[in-house]
């Protein structure tokens, strides 16, 4: 029978788009490939390959929910290890590599538990919560931002973060510059949208001259309760804008797209260095550990993007430097080469590398 990968990831596209990278790849290569997640992973699933077969987990977070649910997490957790060491016990898994997140807890731990060979990736420059717990527990650290903040004792391997093949299929997409002629800005606020970001873009876009705002088109991800403010707040501009919450054909947008306004997700970065796009990056203020600053660091020292920190935001600055980029096309020009150039196209085959590696001491 086929090798056996375990993939355990939670239910954001931070953690899913490197998870989904990752399971293209080993599906070509022979391997069956299994995605353990819970409910709401799940629901970022649709991108993952049909052959790829999904195994939902009872999880739990203690970052929602009030006291009662907060007592039921070590429950819903323990139920989850349970049903997961009985799965890994009949369909014994080659590798187990857990992406973040609380649901990638049963997964991990069965693995641990059964002595199953076993690692973790690590999109951000900082450990997650989960990713922390299960460093030292694990055969192979593997780094998505370099350098990452790591336990004492725990060595790191640098990667690169994976990008899902519709994004390498835009890879060093020929830029179009800004010019006198119709211009696209994508603004991503991650797989949740962001509220800052639906308040402060289009009032930024407001104060843009009239010459610029009348060659600007918007494709803009909001939560769907912001989507109507933010729909409201371009048209008022008159400037011509799509809301949505969220875009399946963001690399495409991002290809076709002359600046682009995103939190540093570690995806999110990856996406435009690879894709090779100036951008103005926000990072998300509660983020655990300051990460999203670390994962902006890269981009913006290459001078590959600029970054605003959120308490920092407001539309008037924005403008400025929203105007500063679309109306400097040699600016923009040097920022979309520089982020290509701190680019890791060849992430995935150095995860998959670490894998079949360990898949060999099965």
């Amino acid at each position: 029978m086929a090798k056996l990968l375990l993939i355990a990831a939670g239910g954001t596209g931070g953690h899913m788009f490197p998870a989904q990278a990752l399971a293209e790849v080993m599906l070509t290569r022979g391997w069956r490939v299994k995605l353990s997640t819970d409910d709401r992973g799940a629901r970022y699933a649709g991108g993952f390959p049909e052959a790829v077969k999904i195994e939902r987990v009872a999880s739990a977070t203690f970052a929602r929910g009030g006291a009662a649910a907060k007592l039921l997490v070590p429950f819903r957790i323990a139920g989850g290890v349970i049903g997961a060491i009985w799965s890994q016990f009949r369909d014994k898994p080659d590798v187990v590599v857990g992406f973040g997140g609380y649901p990638s807890i049963p997964a991990l731990s069965a693995a641990w538990v059964l002595r199953r060979p076993r690692m973790i990736h690590e999109q951000n420059g900082v450990l997650g919560r989960v990713n922390r717990i299960f460093a030292r527990r694990v055969d192979k650290v593997a780094c998505g931002t370099w350098p990452t903040d790591l336990p004492e004792g725990v060595m790191g391997e640098p990667v690169g973060n994976p990008v899902r093949q519709a994004v390498l299929d835009r890879a060093s997409a020929p830029y179009i510059p800004p010019g006198d002629y119709p211009m696209s800005m994508v603004v991503i606020g991650g797989s949740q949208g962001a509220r800052v970001l639906s308040d402060v873009v289009p009032a930024a876009v407001a104060l843009l001259p009239e010459a610029l705002r009348a060659n600007l088109r918007v494709a803009h991800q909001a939560r769907d309760e912001d989507g109507a403010r933010a729909t409201a707040a371009y048209e008022t501009a008159g400037v011509r804008a799509e809301i949505a919450p969220f875009f399946a054909d963001i690399p495409r947008r991002l290809s076709e797209a002359q600046l682009v306004i995103s939190r540093s997700g570690a995806s999110s970065v990856a996406d435009i260095s690879i894709i090779g796009r100036p951008a103005i990056l926000i990072p998300f203020a509660a983020a655990t550990g300051d990460h999203q600053t670390a994962n902006a660091r890269g981009l913006v020292e290459a001078e590959g993007a600029v970054a605003i920190a959120e308490k920092a935001l407001d539309a008037a600055g924005l403008a400025g430097q929203i105007a500063a980029i679309l109306n400097d096309p040699a600016k923009a020009e040097t920022m979309a080469r520089a982020a290509l150039g701190i680019s890791k196209p060849d992430a995935t085959a150095r995860l998959v590398a670490l894998v079949e590696a360990l898949g060999g001491e099965a």
